[in-house]
């Protein structure tokens, strides 16, 4: 008997949970009782990223894709994957409508940078990465020839005392002194010191 009394509130009270909590459920699916501040989030798009050699096609593994969201010049955070061995990536989380830039960095690879619009609810972006070229130089002409200090008109060097006006008399080049007045000696020079 003692059992029996025990038994029934157990199950009313079972009972009582059971209507509460699918009262509860079905109000989360009506989306005009949520709360004012509630915001729908916006679409998302799904953005493959596959990373390649620029040289013979083959994918990169293991290189840093880095998302930066924009709004306006302004950059909103970053958020980094890793691509896979078949040198692929997948991010859903940028909303339509975004420009995002997308910024690879591999090693052994030059770094690639541009801004997308994501203007699509799914995308798929092909990046082939260059080997780093060579280093610049102030000592080259970048036409591929060595500088040697000609000019560039013909070859001759630049010489500015010969380089003058007929009838003119040249300035002294860089570096060197006029000549002093004083100690220009006359045309024909005594043989024996002059008395005084």
């Amino acid at each position: 008997m003692h059992r029996r009394s025990l038994v029934l509130p157990a199950v009313f009270v079972a009972a009582f949970g059971l209507v509460v909590s699918s009262l509860a459920f079905g109000g989360q699916d009506d989306a005009s009782k949520r709360g004012r501040k509630y915001k729908t989030p916006p679409p998302t798009a799904r953005i493959e990223v596959t990373v390649l050699r620029d040289v013979n096609g083959k994918p990169i593994e293991n290189a840093a894709v880095i998302f930066h969201p924009m709004e306006g010049e302004k950059d909103k955070g970053n958020m980094e994957l890793k691509t896979n061995e078949d040198g692929k990536t997948i991010i859903d989380v940028m909303p339509i409508g975004a420009t995002v830039r997308l910024q690879i960095i591999a090693k052994g690879f030059q770094t690639y940078g541009e801004d997308y619009k994501i203007d699509k609810p799914e995308m798929a972006i092909e990046i082939k990465m260059k080997r780093p070229g060579q280093q610049y130089s102030i000592y080259k002409n970048h036409d591929g020839t060595v500088d040697t200090g000609k000019s560039s008109d013909g070859g001759k060097p630049a010489n500015p005392a010969t380089d003058v006006a007929p009838g003119t008399t040249p300035a002294p080049a860089a570096g060197t002194q006029k000549p002093d007045d004083s100690t220009k000696q006359p045309d024909a020079q005594p043989s024996q010191p002059q008395p005084k």
